[in-house]
């Protein structure tokens, strides 16, 4: 199948990338142009990459020919950061993706889309856990608003135009390659610093709860809905098992064998109290459940972490 992947050089784009080709399907990747003195893309064998900007008019333009499905995994923001400048948070991810929607519909075969949502934030606080397709969206930050609108939107292109179309509502992600820098992805940033004895940033008391998915199993469940041609729309992607924060932390210095200190800081305003995903309607329709326990997959970045 031809796929065309948005955001291929992020943390879940490449392994996705990787994944798809290695399935043999045929991989173009588009992200913005590579950074830094390497000015190299990702080495995933099997891939076309596709310099542009996502927020640019006309920056998609040719990229759809003969593509059967497009996977949308960009985000320009993140929620630590999206009520900061709201306006920009809905200019550069709805706008854009109103563009790419349009652009879709004119195709002469318009491939299917499936969107990366987040299952962590459309909910907002949950009323009752774990957290089911129709439990009530009343997200608290803009990118889940952001997130949340966008699904709205595929339904309207469905309802006009006949998009097909999947979204998964994703829980917390965690794998190689992901970044140490950026105010997401607490896994692979505690136990880097847990096993160079650094402080771990502990905000709120600890208690905070969420659902805490591997990457590979993420790419199952993307290959899974490739081919997928039921009736349902949404799917949550995640474990369906909670962890507190200090449970994580346990978890993290049995991993490195030794105590980790930490700092506590106030909470923050986006964080919901706890966020568990019920995947039943994933394990049901697609046929795909989470098969990798959390201290596993954990234990599996130690080789990563201690290259860099």
């Amino acid at each position: 199948m031809n796929c065309l992947v948005l955001g291929g050089a992020g943390f879940i784009g490449r392994h996705l990338c990787a994944t798809l080709a290695a399935a043999g399907h045929r991989v173009r990747a588009f992200d913005l142009p590579p950074k830094g003195s390497a000015q190299k893309w990702p080495v995933v064998g099997g891939v076309d990459w596709v310099p542009g900007n996502f927020t640019k008019a006309g920056s998609l333009d040719g990229l759809l020919d003969d593509v059967e499905v497009v996977f949308h995994l960009i985000g320009t923001t993140l929620p630590a950061t999206s009520n900061e400048d709201m306006m920009h948070d809905l200019q550069s991810n709805v706008a854009a993706t109103l563009r790419l929607l349009d652009l879709i519909v004119s195709q002469t075969k318009p491939p299917r889309v499936i969107f990366i949502s987040s299952g962590g934030t459309v909910y907002g606080i949950p009323r009752t856990t774990p957290i089911t397709e129709d439990h009530p969206t009343n997200p608290i930050c803009a990118y889940g608003v952001s997130k949340l609108t966008i699904e709205k939107y595929l339904c309207v292109y469905n309802h006009l135009y006949d998009l097909e179309y999947c979204i998964l509502r994703l829980s917390n992600v965690y794998g190689t390659n992901q970044s140490l820098t950026r105010n997401q992805g607490v896994i692979p940033i505690f136990l880097f610093r847990a096993l160079n004895r650094l402080p771990l940033k502990l905000w709120g008391d600890g208690n905070v709860v969420r659902d805490y998915l591997y990457i590979g199993d993420l790419c199952e469940a993307l290959l899974a809905t490739m081919e997928y041609r039921g009736p349902e729309r949404i799917f949550n992607i995640g474990s369906g098992q909670g962890h507190s924060l200090n449970n994580l932390i346990q978890i993290i210095s049995k991993t490195v064998g030794h105590d980790v200190e930490c700092v506590s800081l106030p909470g923050r305003v986006w964080d919901v109290p706890q966020n568990i995903l019920d995947p039943g309607q994933a394990n049901r329709e697609l046929g795909w459940s989470a098969k990798t326990p959390l201290a596993k997959g954990i234990a599996s970045l130690l080789p990563w972490l201690k290259s860099l």
